[in-house]
């Protein structure tokens, strides 16, 4: 079993990044076809507890300290799971622990939530918050990120906004685009609910990792230009295009093989990553075949490049 800490891993966003895998398994309330952590095994909205709070906690702020050791600093610490971090009913809990210690925390959430009172109270511990607009069209909305049936967009857009109005954190928004989908005429809605939302930050994104679906690919550089202009022309420069994977060193502590597999759970790793941290590690590639020969890690080619990702059950 992988831990549910990680890294830290560079950030194109966060800088050195501790991660937090606060979900158990494949937990979401979407099933987002470009997903880097692979299909949704669990389609839920439902709410409960993965870890004991204090646990978890001090599983954080025990690997904070070793790397303060090792004389390694890190900038955020991330809940970013394989799956949606709000689905954890302790995560305010957990959230306030760790920032109670001196750290900054940040959670990645896709923000379907945020129609909840209770969700927006945990969110709101957290120093910076990114959600998510990839599409406002029902129609696009569903086809990019298959929610769960009983989630409804316009309710999801009014929840975000209900959230940026209250929240004194740095609040980021993603919208990530993928290609053979017309944007013309939704790059100007987003533009427009992105304005609403008014986050300190705006990311356009593209997939630069192995999708949960082997047909996405990236969009046209066309497409790319046609929706930041129009997000540019609502909040300006705040807007920002990542289309680059990030570049920096992945530290892994301890046990080589569940460093390597608590990563990939959640960061799909290009092989010159993964023999990178092997190397300043001290181990051998034989980790790889270990993980692949247990059937927890696979190796595929996306856009040219090998990576090593989490096999999914």
């Amino acid at each position: 079993m992988s831990e549910p800490v990680f890294g830290p891993v560079p950030s194109r966003r966060l800088g050195r990044s501790l991660g937090v895998n606060n979900i158990i398994g494949k937990t979401c309330s979407y099933n987002c076809i470009y997903c880097q952590a692979g299909r949704t095994r669990e389609l839920t909205i439902e709410r409960r507890k993965f870890y004991d709070p204090e646990w978890l906690a001090d599983k954080v702020l025990h690997r904070v300290s070793e790397l303060e050791r090792n004389g390694e600093k890190i900038d955020y610490v991330t809940f970013v799971p394989n799956g949606e971090p709000s689905l954890d009913i302790n995560i305010g809990r957990e959230a306030r622990a760790i920032r109670d210690a001196g750290l900054r925390t940040a959670v990645i959430s896709n923000g379907s939530l945020l129609w909840m009172e209770d969700v927006r109270s945990d969110l709101g511990v957290f120093d910076l918050v990114s959600v998510k607009v990839d599409a406002v069209t029902p129609r696009l909305w569903r086809m990019i990120n298959r929610p769960h049936p009983y989630l409804e967009i316009k309710e999801i857009i009014e929840g975000i906004k209900q959230f940026s109005h209250g929240y004194r954190g740095v609040l980021i928004t993603e919208t990530m685009l993928v290609g053979n989908i017309d944007y013309s005429e939704e790059a100007g809605r987003i533009a427009e609910v992105l304005e609403a939302v008014d986050p300190d930050r705006a990311y356009i994104m593209v997939p630069v990792r192995p999708p949960a679906e082997k047909h996405v690919r990236p969009p046209s550089t066309h497409t790319l230009l046609m929706v930041y202009e129009a997000v540019r022309s609502r909040l300006g420069d705040r807007v920002v295009v990542l289309q680059r994977p990030e570049e920096g060193e992945f530290t892994a502590l301890g046990d080589l093989e569940k460093e390597i597999l608590s990563i990939i759970s959640v960061h799909p790793l290009r092989i010159d990553q993964v023999e990178e941290i092997i190397r300043r590690h001290g181990g051998s590639m034989d980790v790889v075949d270990k993980l692949v020969e247990k059937g927890l890690a696979e190796i595929i080619v996306y856009n040219g490049r090998k990576y090593l990702v989490r096999k999914m059950h």
